[in-house]
């Protein structure tokens, strides 16, 4: 690869002095022109679905109640719910989670990538100095003497063809990306706070359900002991009674389990450990106070801007297209300006006279001729990242649809579901009191009630469950939604390129102008 190396300073030229003004003047010009290409293709958002220009969602129907307007950025969508401890939990959280620390770190990570990489815009400059004593033998004499050097060089690689600008592009683009990343890892932690609260809270009404029921089987249980020392039923109907009882202590014996690992998770998202953290259960005769807030998807179209995770991807497209223009600018030769000022001579007592003055002044340029294939293959490589970068985009766009279409069915199927499952409930209690009623007086067998109270466990402990389904299908709609984020809030990071920058000439590029972001 030839190169042209930095020159001593140059004659004195013959040429008039507006002779060399003018030369001056058209090099400069031909400079700035050139600065102000950038090869390689100038990006455009990768065509999505054509579902996102519909004006409303295929499970968004009039089932849905009245509900409050979309969650905002300004209003912590969690206090939908009217608990104020569960304010309480997702603002520690959102103080301590070692998961939000570490994408903070990777976004402060990026911000460092894009400053490194706008440090090439500028010149380097560096300063040496060297001083020495020494002996010598000149002409058969020994001599004794000092030697003195400093100086300050400065060299700069204008950027003809944008490979700076797209450089600092990409590492712009991947810092909006990992923004977005922390907004994303910041919603779901938000959501996994809500929904194991939600989900203990409903442990403690099922362990307060299981509470009444074992009351309930002991009363059976000594009514039916009683009635077999009576001679009225037989030995078969207490061994029942007490294996029924049995049964369901078990059950309130696992759900207590599961409470038990619900709270050391909320001990773990709010950067706590187990043992640091308690929640004490609710009283065995308080509701569940908990609101269940819907929230309306609003356009299809708005999830591209208020999902973090969909701006995320488009960020990393984006990078990945500037890459292609990183690639293609190998294509053209490097050039480098240098120069150098300073002092050298001899003894260490003058370090600045003007006889010990030296300067130069340079220029270099190198081209490969030949690579076989090295920087086509790295183009082609760089097209295909930004191909799967495109595909990866479109493909959360497509999860994303997929998500607010399932909890809008979710949240609509479970309220009917809910509805009859309270229907079911209700009829269930009334069959055990009659059966227990028929029991007492003779008519009917321990078998038929036992079975009439297991229904009814059942139903009542269906009953919350699907309580607490709701409660996380609305959840996973907010979160589906982006949570009142939006990608405005991306930060605006200085482009390489200028607000004006006109379009590549360069074979490859695409005279198209970038999005708004």
């Amino acid at each position: 690869m030839p190169a042209f190396h930095p020159l001593p300073a140059p004659r004195a030229s013959h040429r008039p002095a507006h002779g060399r003004r003018l030369l001056a003047a058209a090099a400069a010009t031909a400079l700035l022109a050139l600065a102000g290409c950038a090869v390689g293709p100038d990006y455009q958002r990768p065509a999505v679905a054509a579902g996102a220009s519909l004006p409303a969602f295929k499970e968004d129907g009039p089932w849905r109640p009245a509900a409050p307007a979309l969650p905002d950025a300004h209003t912590p969508w969690w206090s939908q719910f009217g608990d104020p401890q569960l304010d309480a939990l997702v603002a520690q959280a959102l103080a301590a989670n070692q998961t939000l620390q570490q994408a903070d770190a990777a976004y402060r990570q990026a911000q460092a990538v894009v400053q490194g990489a706008s440090a090439a815009f500028y010149p380097t400059v560096g300063l040496s100095a060297s001083g020495g004593r020494g002996r010598s033998k000149s002409n058969g004499q020994s001599v004794l003497g000092d030697t003195h050097a400093w100086s300050l060089q400065a060299a700069w690689e204008p950027d003809l063809w944008g490979r700076v600008r797209r450089t600092v592009e990409a590492g712009s683009d991947s810092a909006q990306a990992s923004a977005a990343d922390l907004a994303a890892a910041r919603l779901s932690i938000q959501a996994a706070v809500v929904n194991d609260y939600i989900q203990l809270r409903i442990d403690d009404r099922q362990k307060a359900l299981y509470a009444r029921t074992l009351e309930g089987y002991r009363q059976s249980l000594r009514l039916t002991q009683a009635q077999y020392r009576a001679g009225t039923v037989m030995r078969s109907d207490v061994a029942l009674a007490e294996s029924t009882l049995a049964s369901a202590e078990a059950q309130a014996i696992d759900i207590d389990l599961t409470r038990r690992q619900l709270e050391h998770a909320l001990a773990v998202l709010l950067g706590k450990t187990p043992a640091e953290f308690s929640l004490p259960p609710l009283a065995a005769d308080a509701p569940l106070a908990l609101k269940l807030p819907v929230t309306p998807p609003g356009l299809p179209s708005q999830l591209l801007e208020r999902r973090p995770d969909i701006a995320g991807a488009e960020r990393r497209a984006a990078a990945a297209n500037a890459q292609i223009g990183v690639a293609t600018a190998a294509y053209y030769p490097d050039f480098t300006l240098s120069a150098s000022g300073g002092f050298a001579g001899a003894g260490l007592t003058a370090w600045a006279r003007t006889p010990d003055k030296v300067w130069s002044l340079g220029f270099a340029l190198a081209q490969t001729i030949f690579d076989a294939g090295a920087r086509s293959a790295k183009v082609d490589q760089a097209r295909a990242a930004f191909d799967a970068a495109a595909a990866s985009y479109r493909q959360t766009v497509l999860a994303g649809f997929q998500d607010v279409e399932d909890n809008l069915a979710a949240l609509h199927q479970l309220a009917d579901e809910q509805q009859a499952q309270d229907r079911a409930v209700s009829a269930s209690n009334d069959s055990v009191r009659v059966l227990l009623s028929q029991y007492r007086a003779g008519t009917t067998n321990y078998t038929t009630v036992i079975t009439a109270q297991a229904l009814a466990l059942t139903a009542e402990r269906t009953a919350l469950q699907l309580q607490g389904r709701r409660y996380a299908a609305s959840v996973a709609l907010v979160k589906a939604l982006g949570g009142g984020w939006d990608a405005a809030q991306l930060p605006a990071m200085a482009r390489a390129s200028a607000e004006a920058v006109p379009a590549s000439t360069a074979p490859d590029a695409v005279a198209a102008a970038s999005p708004a972001k």
